[in-house]
């Protein structure tokens, strides 16, 4: 067959089963073009064929013959970036990067049709492209801006006069804290260039493939892998006969972190269909997975138990010898009972949140390679590169540093990648047969055998006086954790934490219980924990106001902790929280207030609701805080700068190198990165607990201080002047008088009269844990003949200290406004009665997309926070903790009747009875 990819022909002989998307990665290794799902439903792999564009991952190569393909790789020309790549570029539309390449084939496709399209127009023509990062706002922006900057260069030409260049402000040229600058890497990111994990290449790779479990709970009584083993071209056949059976928890965070070890690479007792039972490493992955068709497994079928509360029962079948509850978690301050007894009003509610996946873009993959020195290298789409290296040293009985972690970028995380899964199976099997081991797993793989977030019934008990004063609470939550325990106490105890820091009560009781299920493993994800617990509390709350003859926003409002408050748990100082400043905030922006529902036909209504959320920065005092920066200044002004902490998509990379800037004078493109491997870049605890800005951003600021002053040093010497008359801008080192030195010849000179190399290190312990807040505010619109939710507009409003970079912050806001939409109205892996995930598909499990999303206005709260660089503190998390309640309680506003069970889809099941 004969093809044309971007401009040069190509002829030869295709695979009868070979997809283009294969073709472009495999053949031409153009792994610009992305592969999210092999179903057509996620938009990552899209190419224009022809001019029209389609999803590559479900077209064969062979039907193809005569064509032409245009690539990402193939849309700039040169160093110069297609109008539509640029847009993406400047309005921020890039976050992990994974699905950028197939929204901007399509945008491209869609301006080639349709030069000047409506808003609409871009969102329908969006409908097959998925997102989980950006909410897709800022990528309808962009589409929007490349469509004016065309319309501008048309209307040029058809002048005859030149379109010139839209002029630099003295605000765009400004690199340091408070700049909207778009992420480092995002050039690379929107010309294909990135190489995330599965776009790497290596020599002598083989691929892996796992056998997961059909039974729920099953004792392994033995496997024959005689006729996988013989079967030509596969190099090993890895199970629990022979291989390591050292028990671990895949959350461990650190070296002796004491956390309950009850999972193995392969187990001999099965506990959920998905886990683990075999794996086989071949030549290429059909070899890999028809040797598992062939390996023979007898299982003693063992009682199943799915549900959390009972999985309680005494009669319930048992995951592990000592019962299924895996710790009860309790927290108390005051005494609630006598609380309770002096309050006018007691409410009672029980609500059910659901257990939804990450979703993230990028499956889940891992290359790992034992050496012939016994030394292993594994290459993860981790988020915790030092953790994985002390669980594979342990697993492996290696010291730490025989085992080298490196993160390649991330095609998203939200906590899904946090806890370890497959990175064991690969090592185990490149051991086995001393080749380098890839295993990608598929979206149905991704979906139900790594982590979800744990699904909870919370019981609150609430006491108030006639004022709407809450004078005590209790709260109550059993979580499902699945298989086994991973990060059960950690979530469930940050849960309890949170709990004291939202509202102002002094009599409070939390009690969690992490429960095991014979169901997928529960572990970290956006939002640790809060998400459910104000899921629960926020709609409570709303309740207990219209009991009360309160508005929301009152009740709330008499209620909420204010700066300086002390944490009736222990004693201590919330620090710098603004919840009351979002809340009014919001309410005015939203027009609460003023708010009336139109006139509708009977069947549809319109309700309004908010919500406050919550969450921390970081991990203390839990365990230790640390985050250690190094920078270095190369004698011609530019710098290196090298972070344990890893850039996720939220552009963590690009705020430390701001962090710099702005001490140092320089520019962004001043800056090399070096970050995620456990070889080249210092130790850190890991990206998660939204940590890294607060703990790694004043790492990078006190480690630039060192630097400037050792800068300043030498320049003070050179200039006859004292350091405190010397400031650094503009790649100058600049005295009260006038004087003028380039900071490159500073560093010469510290090079070659000094003899030294100019770099500093810098760790930083945090011994605080700011608090964020959120306040939502939602207007939904409920179809009740159809049971259809649409969320019209919504409000939210953060208090983040201080954005060090305002449209990254947005764009975190944006993108978890989307995840909290899902987790309100559709998002929830879904179990028959043998526990099998029956929704395991971009097509069967519910995102939003683009048109799912409302008209959203996002404002911030910027009051500073003491001991935040620059006095910033975290967003990525909190972003998404107030929509689901804001979006729930304005659907109970429309409706008129209570909701416990969500999502809102499955709770909605009975309106239409009512109507």
């Amino acid at each position: 067959m004969v093809i044309t990819v971007n401009g040069k022909r190509w002829e030869g002989e295709v695979g009868a089963k070979e997809t283009l998307l294969d073709f472009l990665r495999e053949r031409l290794n153009l792994t610009g073009t992305k592969c999210g799902c092999r179903s057509g439903d996620c938009g990552a792999c899209k190419v224009l064929l022809d001019g029209e564009a389609v999803n590559s991952c479900t077209l064969l190569v062979k039907n193809l013959s005569g064509k032409t393909v245009l690539t990402i790789e193939g849309l700039a020309v040169g160093d110069n970036l297609h109008p539509v790549q640029k847009a993406f570029v400047e309005k921020g539309a890039i976050q992990c990067g994974f699905c950028t390449p197939g929204m901007v084939i399509q945008s491209v496709a869609l301006l080639r049709k349709n030069p000047l399209p409506t808003e609409k127009e871009i969102v329908e023509a969006l409908d097959n492209n998925l997102c989980r990062c950006t909410g897709y706002k800022k990528i309808i922006e962009a589409v929007q801006a490349a469509a004016s900057e065309n319309e501008r260069i048309k209307v040029s030409l058809e002048r005859n006069t030149p379109p010139g260049r839209q002029p630099e402000t003295e605000k765009s040229r400004w690199q340091g804290v408070g700049a909207r600058l778009p992420n480092l890497n995002a050039r690379a990111k929107v010309t294909g260039r990135t190489k995330y994990l599965s776009d790497l290449r290596f020599p002598d790779l083989v691929y892996g493939k796992i056998l997961y479990s059909p039974q729920a709970h099953a004792r392994i009584r033995s496997i024959d892998t005689r006729a996988a083993e013989a079967l030509p071209g596969v190099l090993a056949v890895a199970t629990c006969l022979n291989t390591p059976s050292v028990l671990y928890n895949s959350a461990l965070r650190y070296e002796r972190h004491g956390l309950p070890a009850d999972e193995r690479i392969f187990p001999p007792v099965v506990r959920y269909v998905g886990d683990r039972v075999a794996a086989a490493a071949a030549l290429t992955p059909e070899v890999a997975a028809q040797a598992l068709s062939l390996i023979k497994v007898d299982y003693e079928v063992l009682p199943a138990v799915f549900d959390a509360e009972e999985a309680l029962r005494p009669e319930a079948p048992r995951l592990q010898a000592g019962g299924n509850l895996v710790r009860e978690i309790k927290v108390e301050a005051g005494r609630v009972a006598l609380g309770m007894a002096a309050s006018a009003y007691v409410f009672e509610d029980r609500i059910h949140t659901p257990r939804p996946h990450h979703l993230a873009l990028e499956l889940h993959a891992c290359v790992a390679q034992f050496d012939p020195d016994g030394k292993l290298t594994v290459w993860s789409t981790t988020q915790n590169i030092f953790a994985y290296r002390v669980l594979l040293a342990h697993i492996f009985s290696l010291p730490l540093h025989k085992v080298r972690v490196i993160k390649p970028p991330s095609g998203g995380a939200f906590g899904g990648k946090l806890e370890m899964t497959i990175e064991p199976v690969a090592a185990v099997l490149s051991q086995m047969c001393s080749r380098p081991v890839k295993i990608e797993l598929t979206r149905r793989e991704t979906m139900v055998s790594t982590r979800t977030r744990h699904a909870a019934v919370v019981e609150i008990k609430t006491g108030v006086q006639k004022d709407g004063r809450i004078l005590a609470q209790e709260i109550k939550v059993i979580a499902n954790t699945g298989a086994y325990t991973s990060s059960a106490i950690n979530v469930l105890s940050a849960m309890g934490d949170k709990a004291f820091k939202q509202y102002r009560i002094p009599n409070l009781t939390y009690l969690g219980y992490p429960v095991l299920t014979n169901t997928p493993v529960a572990g970290a994800m956006r939002g640790y924990g809060s998400p459910q617990l104000v899921l629960a509390r926020e709609i409570h709350l709303d309740r207990v106001a219209k009991a009360l003859h309160l508005d929301p926003v009152e009740f709330r409002r008499r209620n909420l902790v204010q700066p300086g408050d002390i944490n009736p748990k222990n004693g201590e100082s919330l620090g710098g929280c603004y919840p009351l400043p979002c809340l009014e905030e919001g309410a005015e922006v939203f027009g609460w207030a003023d708010w009336q529902s139109p006139v509708l036909p009977p069947h549809i209504k319109r309700g309004i609701g908010m919500a406050v959320g919550l969450h921390g920065s970081g991990v203390y005092p839990v365990h230790a805080d640390v985050s250690t920066v190094t920078i270095k200044l190369n004698e011609d002004g530019t710098g290196i700068l090298g972070t344990g902490a890893q850039d996720l998509g939220q552009g963590s990379d690009t705020v430390l190198a701001q962090i710099a800037c702005q001490i140092l004078g320089m520019d962004l493109a001043d800056w090399t990165l070096v970050s995620a491997d456990t070889e080249l870049t210092p130790w850190d605890v890991g990206t998660y607990a939204s940590r890294v800005t607060w703990v790694a951003g004043q790492a990078a600021k006190l480690c630039a201080e060192k630097i400037a002053d050792q800068i300043k040093d030498k320049a003070a010497e050179v200039l006859k002047a004292a350091k405190d008359e010397l400031r650094l801008a503009d790649h100058k080192i600049i005295s009260t008088r006038g004087e003028v030195l380039l900071l490159k010849d500073v560093v010469w000179r510290i090079q070659q009269e000094d003899g030294r190399e100019l770099m500093a290190t810098h760790t930083h312990k945090a011994a605080f844990n700011a608090v964020s807040y959120g306040a939502d505010f939602a207007e939904v619109e409920v179809d009740t003949m159809n049971e259809q939710v649409k969320v019209l507009r919504l409000v939210a409003v953060h208090d983040v200290g201080k954005a060090l970079n305002p449209l990254l912050v947005e764009g975190q806001i944006e993108g978890g406004v989307q995840m909290g939409l899902g987790y309100a109205l559709w998002e929830d892996l879904k179990l028959n009665a043998s526990g099998r995930v029956t929704n395991p598909s971009l097509k069967r499990y519910r995102m939003a997309k683009a048109a799912d999303m409302p008209e959203l206005t996002v404002r911030l709260v910027e009051r500073g926070e003491e001991l935040g660089a620059f006095g910033a503190k975290s967003i990525g998390e909190c972003a998404t903790v107030p929509v689901a309640p804001a979006i729930v309680n304005a659907v109970v506003n429309a409706i008129g009747r209570n909701i416990d069970v969500l999502p809102l889809k499955g709770g909605l099941k009975n309106i239409r009875s009512r109507y």
